[in-house]
């Protein structure tokens, strides 16, 4: 018998099994899948969540924003023509912007462990977060769901070879914060609409 059990006593010993069941404070939780992560902590960060099974629940999902915040005729920014079809079908001037509403764009990831959307170059150009219209729509995919940041930096290394893109940024705050602190400083709250297509 260790010195520590004749002094404290084995009588109200627990093993550490049963500290895991009791959800003892200094063990780690229990993780959550990393697509349940992402969707918690995104929520968190004050993002909108629309889940589509197909591309038809795409454009309808992508309509009820429009409804939403009224952004019928409007000005657009979007630097990616593969969504230039969404745009269009809904009469959204997105050439030479002078005064857009919002921009579309895709992301390269979504990094589950903060809740943010990493970007680059091939989404957003050479903009800073800060220069980007206060709303942002973005389509993506489950597939597209990184457990960190580091994961994302590695798949666009892997994923370009060799012609990386620039500008990689990741925006991960949705809300502006009730109480400004040093975690938010210098950082750009957008009001931002995650339009999820289901691809697994």
């Amino acid at each position: 018998m260790s010195l520590f059990k004749k002094i404290f006593g084995a009588a109200n010993d627990v093993s550490g099994d049963e500290h895991r069941q009791d959800g003892h404070p200094y063990l780690p939780e229990q993780q959550l899948p990393i697509d349940e992560m992402f969707m918690v902590n995104f929520r968190k960060n004050g993002g909108k969540f629309l889940y589509c099974d197909n591309l038809g629940e795409v454009h309808e999902q992508f309509l009820n924003v429009l409804e939403e915040n009224d952004w019928f005729e409007c000005e657009a920014l979007c630097f990616e023509p593969r969504l230039y079809p969404l745009l269009d079908e809904n009469k959204l001037n997105y050439t030479n912007p002078q005064q857009p509403k919002f921009i579309l764009a895709t992301c390269e990831n979504l990094v589950a462990d903060e809740g943010s959307i990493l970007f680059s170059s091939n989404q957003i150009k050479q903009k800073k977060p800060n220069e980007l219209p206060a709303n942002i729509v973005v389509y993506a995919t489950t597939s597209q769901i990184l457990g960190t940041k580091s994961d994302g930096l590695r798949e666009i290394k892997r994923k370009y070879d060799k012609d990386y893109p620039t500008n990689i940024t990741t925006i991960k705050y949705f809300e502006k914060a009730k109480e400004e602190d040093f975690m938010h400083y210098g950082s750009a709250a957008k009001n931002l609409y995650l339009l999820l297509l289901e691809d697994l």
